[in-house]
Order: structure tokens, then C-alpha cells, then sequence
């Protein structure tokens, strides 16, 4: 009887094939959601598999990972121009966020990741990016970050923002903005996420966004603006963009937040029947 091939890992076996010149790239590659194995996205570098597998690279993104994506929508959406600010990416991972604001002329990010040994390696080797790894950013203190910044990027998941907002109101300057992703699989109850990590109910994402601006109006931040994201297919959960500010005079209406809701539930519902 043949013995059957042992699997690899995704990683190893992109650099055995020639895919990439070392298991970094290739990590940096998969988490950016560029691999496809058997037609189907791979987004795990631990996942293992055969060896004679089908593998595709697909066309490299103008960002290190989709997250640029996101970002670039709210800044153009939210009509901000961030030349020469000095910024706070939260939750980078492979820094699709960092990335797109060093292309939007941003002079200095501080890239914080509780994991390590994520961020792309275009971005370690740019002397306007500060890596900060392995820090878990709601136990950021004052004088780990010596700059008052006028930006503040935060995309994490399996935590709620909730947490990450009461520590860094004393690292933005007092006309500084934030640009976070509301993601309701990560903020809703238990009960609420269905199968899969996806949030269906529209009940529930207003009920979230209500929850966080509420609260984060109590800190001192006030939800200005903002939009949805969800990937082409439609598949996924819908993220929210938000941009937040100091003034209260700024402060989105409950009405726009249900029209803005309202209009990413119908979109989203029109690609998931495709």
C-alpha cells in the first residue's frame, strides 16, 4: 500500500515550491489574503497540506494586506488629509493600516501588534515606521509613546474597543482624530453571532454602534462619521470605519447612523445572492 504524502504547513510549503525566499514573506503573503489553495482562500499559515495541492498567488495589492482597503475608504469618505501627521496604528498585524497612511504622507507611524513577527517586512525596513511588538495595547502607558499624535488607527479583533479607548486619549493631540473599525462579531453578545462569527441582524449592529458611541462619548470621544466595509463577494461580516474626535459639536445623529446601517445591510444582502 502507498503511503500517503505527509502535509506541511502552508508557509513551509510556499517556500519549498519557490513561491516566496522565506517563511516571513510567505506568512506575510497568506495573512494578507494573496494565497489560494484549490481555488479557495487560505488565510492561515499553520493550516497543512499535501504537498501536490494546487496552489495560486493572486495579483499583489497596492497594501501589504486588505486592511489598506478599509482605511483608504474612510480618509477618502471622511475628507481627511494626513500629510505630516505623526500616528498610532493599533492592531497592525501585517500593517495594511500603516501602509496606507505612509502612502497617504503620514511622517511617522508607532505600528503596535501584540503578536510578533507579523508586520511586513517592507514596513520594518521604513525608517518613518516605530514597530512596537508584543504589546497589548490597553496596557499602553504614558511615556511608552513620547509623540502627542494627530491620528490614531485602530483595527484589533477578539476584543472589544471598549477596552482599547480609555488608554489612548492621553497620546492624541486635543484636535487629533481616531479612525477605528467597529466590527460586531468582536462587540455583540454571544447569543447575537451566529455560525461562523457572522453577525445577520441589523437590530444588533445598530444596537452595537449605539453601545460604543455611548460609552466612548462618557471618555470624552465623540462619534463624527461613518461608513461600511465588506468584502466584493459578500461574504463576511460588515465593518463600520468610524471616525471619532474631541468636539462634541461633531457628533453624528442616531437617524444618519441607521441610514448609513440601513444601506450597508441592503448592499451587503444584494452581493450575498449573487
Amino acid at each position: 500500500m502507498k503511503e500517503k504524502t505527509p502535509k506541511e504547513r502552508l508557509d513551509t510549503l510556499l517556500v519549498k515550491k519557490g513561491f516566496f525566499e522565506s517563511r516571513e514573506k510567505a506568512k506575510s503573503a497568506i495573512i494578507a489574503g494573496l494565497v489560494k489553495v484549490d481555488g479557495k482562500l487560505a488565510d492561515k499559515p499553520d493550516i497543512k497540506f499535501s504537498p501536490d495541492v494546487s496552489i495560486e498567488i493572486q495579483q499583489s495589492l497596492p497594501y501589504v494586506s486588505k486592511g489598506g482597503f478599509k482605511l483608504k475608504k474612510a480618509l477618502d469618505e471622511f475628507k481627511i488629509n494626513v500629510t505630516g501627521f505623526i500616528a498610532i496604528d493599533i492592531g497592525a498585524s501585517t500593517g495594511g493600516f500603516t501602509d496606507c497612511l505612509l502612502q497617504e504622507g503620514v511622517k511617522k507611524v508607532y505600528s503596535i501588534d501584540v503578536g510578533k513577527g507579523v508586520l511586513h517586512e517592507k514596513l520594518r525596513k521604513d525608517s518613518r515606521v516605530v514597530v512596537m511588538e508584543g504589546i497589548n495595547a490597553r496596557y499602553l502607558k504614558e511615556g511608552d509613546i513620547p509623540d502627542k499624535v494627530d491620528i490614531i488607527t485602530i483595527d484589533v479583533s477578539f476584543i472589544s474597543l471598549l477596552k482599547i479607548f480609555p488608554v489612548i486619549k492621553s497620546f492624541l493631540k486635543k484636535e487629533g482624530i481616531v479612525i477605528s473599525l467597529i466590527k460586531p462579531q468582536f462587540e455583540a453578545s454571544p447569543k447575537d453571532v451566529s455560525k461562523g462569527g457572522i453577525v445577520k441582524n441589523i437590530d444588533v449592529h445598530l444596537k452595537v454602534i449605539e453601545n460604543i458611541k455611548n460609552n466612548l462619548k462618557d471618555l470624552g470621544f465623540y462619534l463624527k462619521n461613518m461608513t461600511y466595509f465588506f468584502s466584493k463577494e459578500g461574504k463576511g461580516n460588515i465593518e463600520y470605519p468610524t471616525l471619532f474626535v474631541l468636539q462634541e459639536k461633531d457628533e453624528i445623529s442616531i437617524d444618519k447612523i441607521k441610514e448609513i446601517v440601513r444601506e450597508a445591510f441592503s448592499n451587503w444582502k444584494l452581493l450575498s445572492k449573487k
